[in-house]
């Protein structure tokens, strides 16, 4: 039986546990699968390695965000993939800014034709970036287009995750994609592997996830990964002593100050709309 308030599994949208599950050499396989679900046929990734993560100017904050990985497709064709999962402000104007420096990194000293590889700027976000909640999309594919809506060029591509608007639960369940994003939005509730996952890939991305499977310096990296994450995101420590996943906790709390109203947060954390402006509440008095 889990200990009432707390979790069995990390906190997927933590620094620490990002990297674990999607950032280490050992959990390629695990990243590999998941791209693989948001990439177009030709670009299925065949092989890939990180790059050094923190290249970008920006506070220690921002540089903890995002990770580049090298691509290879199946096809043998080389593209960059750059993940960041971090909510900031200006965060469309960021995005564009972030995908600058792998471009630019193409370039070859002498003479050089400008040919450049495809980038894909994938963004996991625990908050709506959207400002109206009705036009808000839980995924969407962005890429260059003229005013026919014909694709301009095939070299700059984004791709966001809105996961507060990922709603199906279990039995709802019908793609590969589905299955990794009800794995890491439900990851810090479960005490045991759901039937719908407990298959190879996933069976190894729980067990790369549990607590108990982590050394002390890796338990203590997290803690301290946790703490940060519950401070970005302006959540009081207090919230799993009152027996609320610190996760639904941090999505509430991010949901009001991106203005939606009680009502539609009450509905997306799947509590009675009392509980939701009891967290609010306590949110504005600390």
């Amino acid at each position: 039986m889990q200990e009432k308030g707390r979790s069995k599994y990390i906190n997927p949208y933590t620094d620490f546990g990002f990297k674990k599950l999607f950032g280490e050499e050992a959990n390629k396989d695990l990243l590999i699968d998941f791209l693989n679900q948001l990439l177009p046929e030709h670009h299925k990734i065949a092989e890939l390695q990180f790059d050094n993560p923190g290249v970008l100017p920006g506070s220690s904050t921002e540089r903890k965000a995002f990770f580049d990985i090298f691509c290879t497709s199946i096809a043998g064709e080389r593209f960059v993939v750059e993940m960041q999962k971090e909510k900031f402000k200006n965060f469309k104007n960021r995005a564009l800014y972030y995908t600058t420096y792998p471009i630019k990194e193409q370039a070859m000293r002498g003479k050089w034709a400008f040919k450049l590889s495809a980038i894909y700027f994938i963004a996991i976000l625990d908050f709506f970036y959207d400002e109206d909640e009705e036009k808000a999309k839980l995924r969407r594919d962005v890429m260059l287009k003229d005013q026919d809506c014909e694709p301009f060029s095939d070299k700059l591509h984004f791709k966001f995750i809105q996961m507060p608007a990922f709603t199906k639960e279990e039995h709802e369940l019908e793609t590969q994609f589905d299955k990794w994003l009800y794995f890491l939005k439900k990851l810090p509730d479960f005490n045991e592997i759901p039937r719908i996952l407990n298959e190879p890939i996933f069976q190894k991305a729980f067990k790369t996830a549990e607590l108990a499977n982590m050394t002390p310096e890796e338990r203590k990296a997290y803690e301290i990964s946790e703490m940060n994450y519950a401070e970005v995101r302006g959540v009081a420590d207090t919230a799993i002593e009152q027996g609320i996943e610190q996760g639904k906790v941090v999505m509430i709390i991010a949901l009001h100050e991106d203005g939606h109203p009680d009502e539609y947060i009450a509905k997306i954390a799947q509590m009675p709309i009392e509980k939701v402006r009891e967290i609010i509440e306590k949110h504005k008095n600390e």
